[in-house]
């Protein structure tokens, strides 16, 4: 018996040493994640003690001080419903009255889709759960599709359709000698891609380029579209926020709806809202009619249950309140106007600035680009030398966040960038 104890003690042990060495090496193989270049440039703005530092690279709107907006509105509904509302679970779709205000931006006011019922749709977290919640949609119900995504697009794009593991493709879209629309180029990848492939279009202010087509090259874009079958996924996270104005900033939208498209649309509100932290969005597809919407919509919600079950109800409230109230929805719409407005300006300053310095370089584009953005031209050891010898921040793609400049810093944005290209 004492034997018996001896020897199944020496295998308890024994097994104790195997498993403490198993476990020990469960997460042995992994290695540190590749940073992520947008993050990393604000980690190394916040670590630069010069007090000259310019930080160009945040994706976040901030006022003429630079600093962080809360709008009125939102302020204004969080009054109103401070203590109103209990903490229960919304329903996998989300909120139901933020999704219809949502639809009325994107679609329209007066829709016949909305009317018809036409349209499944989702709350998601952002516009980026909106793209993720699509993209595995497309995989699960046409498994054997790929994306074509442009040439450049936001690098969460392509993270979020490998992950749902929905082969990528790319099309040409921006022309980096004219740092406008390779529209030739774009068009003939149109032509030239099987029929019936899945686009992902940017509605308005592109990210990161700041090149849209006009009315009338997003109307070809359709035309093509509906001769080659494609389907249009349309990124819409600056609806209002680019020209100041939310219709105007859906229209390539409407020139696919009146084509007679089938799209789907990511739309979100942490930018022209500035509802960031709030993760608001909401993701739509048209349908044949009433019925298939009912089971796509049920599909999506059934995508959500296991990824996060239902989404946040905070931020989704302050929504349907200021857009479902007419005073609050004409102060936002003011409002996102004053945001674009101070982009607007800040680009026709950033030019002038350069151009008095004599700049042999046309900066036009500065001015031609919308949106948050502005595509430079800057090359990467342009921008590091920037960094290096001025302490300004921005990807190295050259991307500059128009939201980062301000009165007074626009000069000294204008200098350091006239002094690293007038030998270029």
């Amino acid at each position: 018996m004492a034997f018996r104890s001896a020897m199944l003690s020496k295998v308890v042990s024994r097994s104790s040493v195997s498993c403490s060495r198993c476990m020990s090496s469960w997460w042995g193989s992994v290695e540190p994640a590749p940073k992520d270049p947008i993050l990393g440039v604000t980690e190394a703005f916040l670590a630069d003690p010069s007090p000259d530092k310019v930080n160009v690279g945040v994706g976040a709107y901030r006022d003429d001080n630079g600093k962080p907006v809360v709008l009125e509105c939102v302020r204004e509904a969080e009054r109103r419903i401070a203590g109103s509302l209990n903490m229960e679970y919304l329903p996998m779709g989300g909120s139901i009255k933020m999704v219809e205000e949502t639809l009325k931006l994107a679609y329209g006011e007066n829709s016949d889709f909305i009317k018809d019922k036409r349209i499944a749709a989702v709350q998601s977290l952002s516009g980026t759960g909106a793209c993720r919640l699509f993209a595995d949609f497309q995989k699960r119900f046409r498994p054997d599709s790929q994306i074509y995504i442009p040439v450049p697009t936001w690098a969460n794009h392509h993270n979020i359709w490998r992950d749902a593991q929905v082969p990528q493709r790319t099309f040409h879209y921006y022309h980096p000698e004219s740092r406008g629309l390779d529209f030739a180029g774009l068009m003939d990848d149109i032509k030239n891609a099987p029929n019936g492939s899945f686009f992902l279009l940017h509605a308005c202010a592109h990210n990161p380029t700041g090149v849209d087509p006009s009315e009338e090259q997003w109307r070809e874009i359709s035309y093509q579209f509906k001769v080659k079958g494609h389907f249009a996924f349309f990124d819409m996270a600056y609806q209002g926020f680019a020209s100041g104005d939310p219709e105007r900033d859906a229209k390539s939208i409407r020139i696919f709806l009146e084509d007679g498209h089938h799209i789907g649309i990511a739309q979100s509100y942490a930018k022209n809202m500035g509802l960031y932290g709030q993760r608001v969005g909401c993701l739509s597809v048209l349908c044949e009619d009433e019925k298939q919407a009912i089971a796509v919509k049920s599909q999506l919600q059934q995508l959500a249950r296991p990824m996060y079950s239902n989404p946040p109800l905070h931020g989704a409230v302050i929504v349907s309140t200021v857009l479902g109230d007419p005073e609050l929805k004409n102060l936002w719409l003011k409002e996102v106007k004053g945001m674009a407005d101070r982009i607007i300006g800040m680009r026709t300053a950033l030019r002038e600035n350069l151009e008095k310095l004599g700049s042999p370089i046309s900066w036009e584009h500065i001015t031609n680009q919308i949106g948050m953005f502005c595509y430079s031209g800057l090359t990467p050891e342009q921008v590091d030398q920037l960094t290096n010898e001025f302490h300004i921040y921005m990807t190295r793609n050259g991307r500059i966040s128009m939201a980062g400049v301000t009165t007074g810093n626009v000069g000294y944005l204008a200098n350091a960038i006239h002094e690293v290209t007038k030998s270029a």
